[in-house]
């Protein structure tokens, strides 16, 4: 167990009901400091109300954290000193200019007129907005929202940041954006904790990822660890024509099991660990004269190891989890 100085979050049984709703049943969580660290589960499973009570805006009703060395109940005003939270919603004024709302914030945490507008001039180069600074953020596009609430979250850096769903509904383009920003913030110093329903933004940016599911944490390790955890690799096959997909899987679940079909209309995939089982298979289709645009067999992806531990979707059960207070 790391030393206590070296630990940015240890939570010990953490708990939240919200009438008769348990929306989170006893968390455990040990995050390094410096570490971009993953909180990943469905709507629902719990990932907001954890976030809030760490960040002191709501009280646990059992268990006991330590954010940055102070308890989150004991010493709420020392964590609210050193952290920042910026959740599902943008929170900046859309009635002002991308440049005001940083210079606002700068004021508001006691920069001095000049310091802010000079902190404000160089978040807004560092992330990408000089030719929409003087543009109302009511204007904004979602991709540009999320870098403008993302930097004024740390108009003044903070050692500590949570980041509740930040890329979503956001465009791939803008998604990297939001990621590059992360890694950057990361690699200044700043400790992450990165709520997320997306898996493939856990293994893009996390080092170390908590599942949570039902409330309660239910596997804990790096994505390798967790891949590993599931045993197989998978077998991933998209075909030319997407009309054959049912006849595709027919043949390749006659040498392997659980044949499972994509989202995408062309795709299937099977756990699978032999190569040449993969490889039969394949040829299956090709003596069926069933096109293939591409294969890949390697380690299952986030999305499989989810499906295994939790029996559903990292899009699963539908629930509320935003920042307003609901049994996220």
């Amino acid at each position: 167990m790391p030393s206590q100085s070296t630990l940015a979050i240890e939570a010990t049984g953490l708990a939240k009901s919200f009438g008769d709703t348990r929306a989170v049943d006893g968390v455990d969580l040990v995050v390094r400091r410096g570490a971009v660290y993953g909180v990943l589960g469905p709507n629902g499973a719990g990932k907001t109300t954890t976030i809030r009570m760490l960040a002191t805006l709501l009280r646990p009703d059992g268990g006991s954290a330590r954010v940055l060395g102070h308890d989150i109940v004991d010493d709420a005003d020392a964590v609210r000193e050193a952290i920042s939270l910026t959740g599902q919603l943008a929170s900046v004024d859309e009635d002002l200019t991308g440049r005001e709302n940083l210079i606002l914030i700068g004021r508001l945490l006691g920069l001095r007129r000049a310091a802010a507008k000079a902190r404000a001039d160089e978040l807004i180069g560092a992330f990408g907005l000089d030719e929409a600074s003087g543009r109302l953020a009511k204007h904004y596009s979602g991709g540009m929202r999320r870098r403008l609430d993302i930097a004024a979250s740390i108009v003044v850096t903070p050692e500590l940041m949570f980041l509740d769903e930040p890329t979503t509904g956001l465009d791939p383009r803008s998604r990297n954006q939001v990621w590059d920003i992360v890694r950057a913030l990361a690699a200044g110093g700043t400790t992450i904790l990165l709520c997320t329903q997306y898996l493939d933004e856990a293994d893009q940016l996390a080092e170390g990822i908590a599942v949570i599911d039902h409330g309660r944490v239910i596997a804990e390790g790096t994505p390798g660890q967790l891949k590993a955890s599931v045993g197989l690799g998978a077998l991933h096959v998209r075909l030319l024509d997407p009309a054959r997909r049912p006849e595709a899987r027919d043949l390749l679940a006659r040498g392997l099991e659980e044949v499972h079909l994509d989202p995408d209309p062309a795709a299937l995939s099977a756990p699978c660990g032999d190569a040449g089982r993969a490889a039969e298979a394949l040829a299956e289709l090709t003596r069926a004269g069933i096109g293939v645009a591409d294969f890949s067999l390697g380690q299952p992806s986030l999305d499989e190891v989810f499906l295994a531990l939790t029996g559903h979707t990292a899009e699963g059960p539908s629930g509320d989890d935003d920042m307003s207070g609901g049994a996220s």
